[in-house]
């Protein structure tokens, strides 16, 4: 059997990645496709624990990024490669890019550590696919504060640091231009829709 396909989808908070990433699902089902709906950290009963301390307790940075992982591996090992061995087309809203966006450029967090990290956890799974949603961080606060009523604790940092997040991941897509794909976010629902729908014929 044909190994599946597996895609991710990052942003900054309030840059509307998870509406697209809804979408997206929606669409490769209406193509027939068979499709796992994941999300990071989380995708696993151990990884949403993980997730639930991950978005609500202060932590040591290298905490931090070290229960992402771990969440990741359990993601990995439980969901992720069982449903891309079966043929499965896997979309996930976050992956280790996050890691590097968040904990290396939001947090500070040494890149080297985090590529240890990466080759340890993920062994070669790597997306085929990385969609970046990028919009300036005003943009993306002012919809994030209308959408959300009680903001975690990435969701209430300062400007200051989406600002590191955001050159982070557009970092990310200059090095990586064969996998990632940067979406201009700001632009209307429909017309990112379309490019998603030119984009996934490639894949």
């Amino acid at each position: 059997m044909a190994r599946g396909r597996f895609i991710s989808f990052e942003g900054i908070d309030g840059a509307g990645k998870s509406t697209q990433h809804a979408w997206l699902v929606n669409y490769l089902k209406a193509q027939g496709r068979q499709v796992v709906a994941t999300r990071e950290p989380g995708g696993t009963p151990l990884g949403e624990k993980l997730r639930a301390l991950l978005l609500s307790d202060a932590m040591h940075i290298e905490t931090e990024a070290l229960l992402m992982f771990a969440a990741r591996r359990e993601h990995l090992v439980q969901v992720i490669e069982p449903a891309l061995a079966r043929g499965d087309w896997v979309v996930c809203d976050r992956f280790v890019d996050a890691s590097f966006a968040y904990q290396g450029g939001g947090r500070g967090l040494d890149w080297n550590k985090l590529e240890t990290l990466a080759a340890w956890v993920l062994g070669s799974t790597r997306p085929d696919l990385t969609l970046i949603f990028d919009a300036p961080v005003a943009i993306a606060q002012e919809r994030l504060h209308a959408a959300t009523a009680k903001p975690d604790r990435f969701e209430r940092e300062k400007a200051e640091f989406f600002e590191r997040v955001r050159a982070a991941y557009l970092r990310i897509a200059h090095e990586n231009p064969q996998r990632v794909r940067l979406i201009d976010a700001t632009r209307s629902r429909d017309v990112i829709n379309k490019e998603l729908e030119q984009i996934i014929t490639t894949i």
